[in-house]
């Protein structure tokens, strides 16, 4: 799924699986959590990656969401953000903080996360390498 979408790098991808590995392989760690969406025949569409931030009261980062290509436009993403919202406002969550890059390949998600309530918090210029900034956008749960 994060292949086929084209948005992320390899770099980004092998990360991704290795928190995918450290949740699989020991299921009472507290860093991340993952959950899954599937279709009618049980097959993953679309998945959220989450976690408490450290030395924090009650804030979370959100590590990574992606939807498989054939289903996006169909509102998995938001489906996906309005679950975890839920999750969190049961844990009395405080907000939810997500990084994204501000290359073009990722103006999609800067929308995406725009129009699901999420404001530009801080940007960090030339984080990633010259001319890619680093963008954190909040959503505050109370």
């Amino acid at each position: 799924m994060l292949i086929e979408t084209r948005v992320f790098t390899s770099e980004e991808i092998e990360v991704a699986m290795e928190v995918i590995d450290i949740v699989l392989k020991d299921p009472t760690q507290k860093d991340y959590h993952i959950y899954c969406m599937v279709d009618d025949q049980g097959q993953p569409i679309g998945y959220i990656c989450y976690g408490p931030a450290p030395m924090t009261q009650r804030t979370f980062d959100l590590y990574w969401i992606a939807v498989n290509p054939d289903f996006q436009g169909q509102r998995i993403g938001s489906q996906l953000l309005d679950f975890l919202e839920r999750v969190l406002k049961g844990m009395n969550g405080r907000m939810i903080l997500v990084d994204t890059s501000s290359i073009p390949e990722y103006e999609k998600a800067q929308k995406f996360y725009l129009q699901n309530g999420f404001q530009e918090v801080a940007r960090m210029n030339d984080y990633y390498w010259p001319g890619n900034d680093r963008i954190t956008f909040c959503k505050r749960l109370l």
